[in-house]
């Protein structure tokens, strides 16, 4: 009996042991402390032993020569093992469409680059999701859709030759840069905004914010085709998603676009875009549930990590909100957002932490933004311990009029966004945003403290401002807003009244 009890404590001591080691050893368990939500632990799917290498399959890494068949016969091949880890060595390998399947890994060893090419003609249309519509598009160059357990790692780049797709500003790019583009033939909007082709620039005459809704025929689809940039990541669906470590660059439009998707885990990756380039989101996390995304970099022409869940109609029929989503470490280099919301947030917004991150010359810092007809709720959000500098509107923006247009080109053009407003009747199309929370912000240079800018029907509601220290040239303004709460907040402004409050309810400043 005395034996049996040894055992038993033993076994006891064993299990304890090695319960508390295994939770010791998830390297994120300090972002769940305190955490003012219920969420699991993202961790990264593990994969089955087996090993291809691309070149086994006939690959050529001379960047001229297409890879894309030996990309699918190499997943072919791990699929039909059970999954594994496709390895990308170095070399500059061209291909078209990369298509991933469940249990695969995509792995780039150091000094490896995946080249996509700019052969529009690669690139079917296919049924997807853009800007939270349903829609059709090219095909993406990296994609997968209804996967389980799926990976982008390692240490290599990945390129997507978005400049070949992009139409340009000249006043976004130098003298070399704009001639070296024209160059390449193409067509002219007016004599400053640059289409790489007619069919772009057909494309862009019959769109409602980059996506056409009337649309037909399968020959009136072809005829803007070159318009249809797709997202260089699309990842629809899936389930348990990991990207480690890569580049992610040039997109022809958004960079990464988990979509729909479940367990995501994204650490240690740059996303990068040239600071012109239209569409250039860096992250755009769209109604997915339980996200971590830790220590990376974004350098990009656009929103820098942003948050979606679809556009009216469509959003709200699909009704998937963005939800459960851990955002720490991570920096993002100019762009027109830091850390964004919306503005396709009809399917809701909710649960989001972000912490510890730094916001170097984006336009706006936390920028939040929507319009009446989108619906959905944003709420639950709690942010702390940021730091920004160089913006040039302002590091905190709600902005419940947005039209298509970024916070600087708003500020260039001249245009006034209303401060008084006739109310609208409430209904499943008005967006709300409430249960905000702000603490340890340091902003050094700024245009504008705050703009806080709502709806009368649905005023900004319940946002708690703590430990804040704003330099700017002006003050903070608030419209149609309600219950926000200012404590520790110091704005030293050069111009101006420190504070400017219009149509607005409990508005307390301690």
């Amino acid at each position: 009996m005395k034996l049996q009890r040894i055992l038993l404590f033993i076994c006891s001591f064993t299990f304890l042991f090695s319960a508390c080691k295994q939770k010791e050893s998830y390297p994120y368990e300090y972002l769940y402390k305190n955490l003012p939500f219920e969420m699991p632990r993202v961790k990264a799917p593990v994969f089955p032993e087996n090993k291809v290498n691309l070149k086994d399959f006939g690959a050529i890494s001379n960047g001229m020569e297409l890879c894309t068949n030996a990309f699918a016969q190499a997943i072919a091949s791990l699929e039909e093992k059970g999954g594994g880890k496709l390895i990308v060595p170095t070399g500059v390998w061209l291909t078209g469409p990369i298509f991933l399947k469940s249990n695969i890994n995509l792995h780039l060893e150091k000094g490896a680059l995946i080249l996509f090419s700019p052969d529009v003609d690669l690139y079917p249309l296919v049924e997807t999701i853009f800007e939270g519509l349903d829609t059709r598009r090219c095909q993406s160059p990296i994609s997968g859709r209804n996967l389980v357990n799926v990976a982008i790692t390692g240490e290599g780049a990945i390129d997507g030759n978005g400049h070949f797709w992009r139409p340009l500003k000249r006043e976004k790019v130098t003298d070399s840069e704009w001639k070296q583009t024209i160059a390449r033939g193409g067509v002219f909007k007016r004599p400053t905004y640059w289409f790489p082709y007619p069919e772009t620039l057909k494309g862009d005459s019959i769109s409602d914010m980059n996506v056409p809704r009337n649309l037909k025929t399968e020959e009136e689809w072809q005829s803007v085709r070159h318009f249809l940039r797709p997202v260089m990541v699309s990842l629809i669906e899936c389930k348990n998603v990991w990207l480690e470590g890569v580049i992610f660059q040039n997109s022809p439009a958004w960079n990464v676009h988990p979509l729909m998707c479940e367990n995501v885990l994204i650490e240690n990756v740059q996303v990068r875009n040239p600071s012109y380039s239209q569409n250039g989101d860096g992250l755009d996390l769209e109604s997915c549930v339980n996200s971590l995304i830790v220590n990376s970099t974004f350098d990009v022409g656009d929103d820098g990590i942003c948050i979606k869940s679809g556009k009216d109609e469509d959003g709200r029929k699909r009704a998937r909100p963005c939800e459960n989503v851990i955002i720490d470490g991570c920096t993002v280099f100019k762009g027109h957002g830091g850390f964004v919301v919306g503005s396709e947030m009809s399917g809701g917004v909710r649960n989001i932490s972000v912490s510890n991150c730094n916001f170097l010359g984006t336009d706006v810092g936390l920028r939040f933004k929507s319009k009446r007809g989108r619906g959905g709720v944003v709420e639950n959000i709690w942010i702390r311990n940021i730091s920004m500098m160089d913006i040039p509107t302002e590091p905190v923006t709600f902005n419940l009029y947005y039209g298509g247009k970024s916070a600087v080109e708003v500020l260039e053009s001249g245009e006034k966004i209303p401060a008084v407003v006739e109310p609208m009747p409430v209904d499943e199309t008005t967006p709300a945003f409430r249960n905000i929370h702000i603490e340890n912000l340091v902003c050094a240079g700024a245009r504008r403290a705050l703009f806080f800018n709502g709806i009368p029907e649905m005023p900004i509601d319940g946002i708690k401002l703590k430990n804040i220290d704003i330099t700017s040239q002006l003050g903070a303004e608030f419209i149609y807003s309600k219950d926000i709460t200012m404590e520790n907040v110091n704005i030293r402004n050069k111009e101006g009244e420190k504070m400017q409050i219009h149509h607005c309810e409990n508005v307390t400043v301690n």
